[in-house]
């Protein structure tokens, strides 16, 4: 337990530092600097350094700790509500920034310069995890240690079926981001990270569940037992494909590659009102009344 003490602190002291480096940041820097550099560099950082810890967890906890899978799910599930409400709009995932490029959400300036930024963030975040873990504050990150020398790849599966996994988790994903685009975060937080830890459950076992081609180069591309051409595929082509499907799902076309709508049909946005006859209430009987009276007079007349 006392293991599981110490990760909860590194993970709440990561979210804390890079809170502190955010908001440091919008002081100095221009809001566009801040957006397509800082922003991104701090919540790759920050979802790297969680993520490692929390797979550190997952793997040496279940036998050396035992951990279960629901106390490894209810971590991953409030680490993301963490993420989602300090990331600051911030997206750390390759395909969620191409993706915002694709409906034209962001430019190709701003889209290079989020994808620099996420890298480097991954990078800092991979050389800061291994650096606390060589402090051995518990026995796990000891065998994390022994084992980081040979670690093994998190595709178990075939090739084909990864890539088919991958892409399925990243569909989902997105669809669940263009949905809840415009919703306050107080909804879309939860149900992000609910969707998360719901496809990691389920796809895990097969290849990590990352559908994040940043994270997962991060995680996993350094491990023997997948070559780098299998990992490309896997972890980079799948979540590609994932995205453009549900953008196109969701949307009926790419705004930046067509114009016209693919799949759905145009709506005009005015609607041309219809001529119809109106029927008042009792005009009917007041015609009655007229022909009544007409047919009086003439009789009185008579």
């Amino acid at each position: 337990m006392a293991g599981l003490n110490v990760s909860i602190a590194f993970l709440l002291l990561t979210i804390g530092i890079c809170e502190a480096g955010r908001q440091l940041s919008k002081r100095l820097l221009s809001l566009g600097v801040y957006c397509s550099l800082a922003r991104e560099l701090a919540g790759s950082l920050q979802l790297c350094a969680g993520c490692l810890e929390l797979r550190m967890l997952m793997e040496i906890g279940l036998w050396g700790g035992g951990f279960g899978p629901d106390v490894t799910l209810t971590l991953l599930f409030l680490l993301f509500v963490a993420h989602g409400a300090s990331f600051d709009g911030a997206s750390a995932n390759l395909t969620v920034s191409l993706q915002e490029f694709l409906v034209r959400d962001s430019g190709l300036a701003a889209t290079a310069a989020k994808l620099l930024a996420q890298f480097i963030g991954m990078g800092l975040g991979r050389v800061i995890t291994k650096y606390y873990w060589s402090w051995e504050l518990t026995d796990f990150h000891l065998i994390q240690n022994l084992m980081s020398l040979e670690c093994s790849s998190s595709l178990h599966t075939s090739l084909s079926h990864g890539v088919f996994v991958e892409g399925v988790c990243s569909f989902f994903f997105h669809l669940v981001i263009l949905k809840f685009h415009h919703c306050h975060p107080i909804y879309r937080v939860p149900v992000l990270a609910a969707t998360v830890t719901l496809l990691a459950y389920i796809a895990g076992p097969f290849t990590g569940a990352f559908f994040n081609p940043v994270l997962a180069t991060a995680v996993t591309f350094h491990c023997s037992g997948s070559s780098l051409h299998e990992y490309v595929q896997v972890y980079w082509l799948g979540p590609l494909a994932g995205m453009l499907a549900a953008v196109l799902i969701y949307q009926g076309n790419i705004p930046r590659l067509f114009q016209r709508n693919l799949l759905y049909g145009q709506k005009s946005k005015y609607r041309i009102p219809k001529a119809r006859v109106v029927h008042r209430c009792g005009d009917s009987k007041e015609q009655g009344r007229k022909k009544k009276g007409e047919k009086s007079n003439v009789e009185m007349s008579a």
